[in-house]
């Protein structure tokens, strides 16, 4: 066993990245939805059984809004219309205009995550070429697992070398995207996800995009430290303590393997990660036909993300590229999520396997989707 002095130095070493972070972006209040692009249709790299609806149908249909009572954007699930079978479910997919470099801290405070059978929620990051500018899964979880599991996704060659002190438990070390479900890491804490997560008050999640590595933190609402604010303009992510997942450089070169990062919410119902898992939690039975079809309510009505805010924070000489290509220091950037734009009867259920067979052509031909992002 390591002295406390030992494993200080051990954590110092591992987390030797700029020990200063300035404010570039905060999503929060009535102006949270500002700066992200809403996916429209059907996402065959997915292969799931939602289907995303454009911002003017996601906001008049109530699936993202801002509570006027709380201040908080709600992200979620279709709760309230009975679906046919061989239909798809509503649901929503935002993803940042903005792409953000090396040398950048994400730090994203809710209040409750979606959770339910066939619910794979995810909150993460992707470069803008996948898998050759990476992936960071900093929230994803499906069906009522009782943990959120962290993960990163690359080219060939980025392993997870599992430092002393990280709170989680490592799971696969290759993180390939092409060949697995990427280098996981399970969450030790409690009430990172689900129910647990909601009776206490919610969490904040925060990644460190470092050079040195990639870090991530969580806090229960009791346990998040006093120097993390939604008034804060800097933050010192030194004074944070051992992280939840650690990637450390030595195993991973992350200026090799990534690229700057937009940041992604979505909720996908069904899917390759929750239909394979579904008995595990739900009970026999297939996932679509259990679940997807006939009333939402009550399996989707905890589907939803209440978000207090979304924040990041870069260094003093990280650049942030910006929408029409250019670049400064601490603004945005844009990039194009490709789909298609399908009807609601594109595909039957996924236990008839249709959506797997045209998510699987998709990909095949790269015509309809840039790339194929869930590694999962």
């Amino acid at each position: 066993m390591k002295s406390p002095a030992a494993a200080a130095a051990v954590l110092a070493t591992q987390l030797a990245f700029a020990s200063a972070y300035k404010l570039a972006q905060d999503f929060s209040g009535n102006n949270f939805f500002n700066g992200w692009d809403f996916f429209n249709g059907y996402d065959y790299s997915q292969s799931g059984d939602a289907m995303y609806l454009n911002q003017s149908a996601a906001t008049s249909a109530q699936l993202a809004y801002v509570d006027s009572n709380t201040g908080h954007a709600i992200v979620k699930v279709d709760n309230t219309t009975n679906v046919p079978w061989n239909y798809k479910r509503n649901s929503v997919e935002i993803y940042t205009q903005d792409f953000y470099p090396i040398g950048s801290v994400f730090i994203a405070d809710f209040a409750h995550l979606p959770y339910g059978c066939s619910v794979w929620p995810a909150f993460w990051t992707r470069g803008a070429s996948w898998p050759a500018q990476g992936e960071i899964d900093i929230i994803e979880t499906v069906n009522l697992m009782g943990y959120n599991q962290m993960a990163l996704h690359t080219t060939a060659g980025c392993t997870h070398t599992t430092p002393a002190d990280q709170v989680g438990a490592s799971g696969e070390t290759n993180c390939n995207a092409t060949i697995g479900s990427g280098c996981t890491v399970a969450e030790k804490k409690a009430n990172s996800f689900g129910e647990g997560f909601a009776s206490a008050g919610g969490g904040v999640f925060a990644t460190q995009f470092d050079v040195s590595g990639i870090y991530i933190w969580f806090w229960s609402r009791p346990d998040v430290p006093s120097s993390i604010s939604s008034s804060n303009d800097t933050i010192d992510p030194s004074s944070w303590g051992a992280p939840s997942a650690a990637y450390p450089s030595s195993s991973c070169d992350i200026s090799n393997y990534f690229g700057p990062q937009q940041l992604v919410m979505d909720i996908n119902l069904c899917g390759q990660w929750a239909n394979s898992t579904y008995s595990q939690t739900c009970g026999n039975g297939d996932c679509y036909l259990n679940s997807v079809i006939n009333a939402g309510s009550p399996t989707y009505d905890n589907a939803y993300f209440e978000v207090s805010y979304v924040r990041v924070f870069t260094a003093d000489n990280a650049t942030v590229t910006t929408p029409s290509g250019s670049s400064s220091v601490g603004a945005g950037a844009t990039g194009t999520h490709s789909g298609s734009s399908a009807s609601q009867t594109a595909g039957s259920g996924s236990s008839s396997g249709a959506d797997a067979l045209v998510a699987g052509w998709a990909w095949a031909a790269g015509a309809l989707v840039v790339a194929m992002y869930f590694g999962n």
